[in-house]
């Protein structure tokens, strides 16, 4: 028989009973649920919560990038899979940065929206590490290499050069924008690529695990490379120091990295109670005092790095046990989630975009990225795969997001910095030639 809700008769008889049921009032719910959040953020924080106030519009765009997920999420079309929730999500940041009016009444602190950020960022590489299946990576290992640095280095070679040869760039300054374009966005591939594992699809030959593993040491290299051009640029010592410096960066995310995961192996104890829950707090707070420590101490290239070892040394440990802690981490990806993609969106004005550059910067991107499928189409021969994974794995190695705006945003700061205090130099010769 078929339930009476499934029937339009039903349907309309919940709609309309008194009190409310089904999807009336699951609307009603979600609407007190949203109210009810801003309502005590307001009764806390005052000011903050009003239109104008940085914890209003952090609360906006993350609600408003939820429903554009919720959108795109139920958008079916025959014979593809369905569309990726981030999609929704970064056209309702989009929206909401380039609509006049709602443009002006929210306003995000910059270091707010760059926490929030690199909090996403630690929880999805938690994500990728506990998800890394050891045997396949020891099976992978020689591909792996490969497919970590050659497609990085092709796509930023190729674009250094054509950013000196189309836009006059400086060479230190086109290896800047080939190592922001060099970078895979984790975020988009990670949780891809989990769901494909969890199917069972291309476990076999360890596609998945060789995906999230060579991403995460791609975007530690582009990361690396991007700080030591951008130490050149900006002459914070010898290009040698700069070198050096990049390789302790990576030194130092792996030994930290090792040390933390040797320790969640044995802490919290197995005969503890909530042992999942504790050492779900434990990665994600370690991950993330990683990721926002090596900010702190100088060394921004240790710990993404750190991270992705801490979680895979940690989850060999724990064996089967750790699916329960997965799913742990999985929800504070799904919290933080609209809080990445939508922030990305924000980030990017059309008003501040002229239309020349923006041709010449779509010319680059596209034969950069025609340069590293074909790189990476190569990398992934002679690894046993067949020519529908060696094309998968090509196209999955495209997606830019997370790691270029992390970048960009840090570039911009620089920018700005150098700029203020030329200014400065500027005005203080001036009064000095005025007396």
């Amino acid at each position: 028989p078929i339930a009476e809700s499934s029937t339009p008769t039903g349907t309309l008889r919940q709609i309309f009973a008194c009190p409310p049921q089904g999807l009336l009032a699951q609307i009603v719910t979600n609407v007190v649920i949203v109210v009810l959040v801003w309502a005590v953020a307001w009764s806390i924080t005052g000011t903050e919560c009003l239109p104008g106030g940085n914890l209003f519009g952090i609360l906006f765009l993350y609600f408003f990038a939820v429903i554009g997920g919720k959108i795109f999420g139920l958008i079916k079309i025959r014979t593809l899979p369905p569309l990726p929730a981030l999609l929704g999500m970064l056209l309702a940041g989009f929206f909401i940065r380039n609509t006049p009016v709602i443009s002006d009444i929210i306003q995000i602190n910059l270091r707010w929206s760059v926490a929030l950020r690199n909090i996403a960022l630690s929880i999805i590489l938690t994500r990728a590490g506990l998800g890394l299946d050891p045997k396949a990576l020891k099976k992978l290992k020689a591909v792996c290499l490969r497919l970590s640095f050659g497609p990085c280095i092709s796509e930023t070679c190729t674009a250094a050069v054509l950013a000196y040869l189309f836009m006059h760039l400086p060479w230190q300054w086109g290896f800047i924008l080939g190592f922001v374009l060099g970078a895979v966005s984790p975020a988009v591939v990670v949780p891809s690529m989990l769901i494909l594992q969890a199917g069972g699809y291309g476990v076999e030959k360890g596609v998945p695990t060789l995906l999230m593993a060579a991403g995460s040491i791609d975007d530690i290299l582009a990361i690396t490379g991007f700080n030591t051009c951008l130490g050149m640029a900006f002459s914070s010592g010898s290009t040698l120091y700069n070198v050096l410096r990049g390789v302790l960066e990576v030194a130092v995310g792996i030994a930290a990295g090792g040390i933390l995961g040797m320790f969640l192996r044995y802490f919290p104890s197995h005969d503890q109670t909530s042992l999942a829950w504790k050492r779900s707090y434990f990665v994600l707070g370690l991950s993330m005092f990683a990721v926002f420590g090596s900010i702190h101490f100088g060394f921004p290239g240790s710990g993404g790095l750190c991270t992705l070892v801490l979680a895979f040394v940690a989850g060999v440990g724990w064996s089967d046990d750790k699916r329960a802690v997965e799913k742990f981490v999985a929800v504070a990806w799904n919290v933080f989630q609209p809080f990445l993609f939508g922030l990305i969106g924000a980030e990017v004005s059309v008003m501040s975009l002229r239309p020349e550059t923006v041709g010449l910067c779509i010319a680059i991107l596209g034969i950069a990225l025609v340069v590293r499928i074909l790189a990476t189409f190569l990398m992934v021969c002679f690894a046993g795969f067949n020519f529908k994974e060696k094309v998968f794995v090509s196209l999955a190695w495209i997606p830019k997001a997370t790691v270029q705006i992390n970048q960009a945003i840090l570039l911009l700061f620089l920018l700005g910095e150098e700029w203020t205090n030329s200014e400065i130099t500027k005005q203080s010769q001036h009064t000095q030639e005025r007396q």
